[in-house]
Parts: C-alpha cells; sequence; structure tokens
C-alpha cells in the first residue's frame, strides 16, 4: 500500500465510530473472527482496545492485523484502523463500503 493510499484511508478513518470492542477478554478467538466478519463486508473497520490491557495498542493491532492479514492503517490512543480489500464486495456507484 502506498503512503498516498494510507493518507487517504486515515481521512475516512476519522468518520467511522469503532466496530468492534476488545473486551476484558483480550484478542482472543471471538475478536479475531468477528474483526474478520467486519473487514470482509466494510474492509475499513475501527477497533476500540480495552483501557486496561496488558499490550499496548501498537502491539495489539499488529497481533490482530497479523491474525485477519490487514494492514494498519493508524493507531491512536486506544483505537486502531484496520484495512483489508474484498475484490468480491460489491460496490454501489464509488462509495466505499465502510460508508454504505
Amino acid at each position: 500500500m502506498t503512503g498516498k493510499e494510507r493518507a487517504e484511508l486515515r481521512a475516512h478513518c476519522n468518520q467511522l465510530r469503532p466496530t468492534v470492542h476488545v473486551g476484558t477478554e483480550g484478542l482472543s478467538q471471538t475478536l479475531t473472527e468477528a474483526l474478520d466478519d467486519a473487514l470482509r463486508t466494510r474492509e475499513l473497520v475501527k477497533v476500540q482496545l480495552n483501557k486496561t490491557s496488558d499490550l499496548s495498542a501498537k502491539e495489539a493491532a499488529r497481533e490482530l492485523a497479523g491474525r485477519v492479514k490487514a494492514e494498519v492503517i493508524q493507531t491512536i490512543g486506544k483505537t486502531a484502523t484496520f484495512y483489508r480489500k474484498n475484490p468480491r464486495l460489491k460496490r454501489k456507484a464509488g462509495v466505499p463500503p465502510w460508508k454504505e
């Protein structure tokens, strides 16, 4: 992914609300599956990490990105945003799937 593409996605991140929340169980298999499902249908997903997590937000984001084969777009505070392109996803007149 180029820097320009990443910058464009970061601009979209500001308008997103967290779709997936990391709870007290941490980076569980259930969380990984929820993130995978969200990425499959939306491509760009914001994740809110638990405030009491032992891992830093960047470490947790790298771990989750590796599990779901996505890219970390940005990490701010305890919030991380992930992107994974889904070529099978139908698009409506140029509207990105995360805005639908």
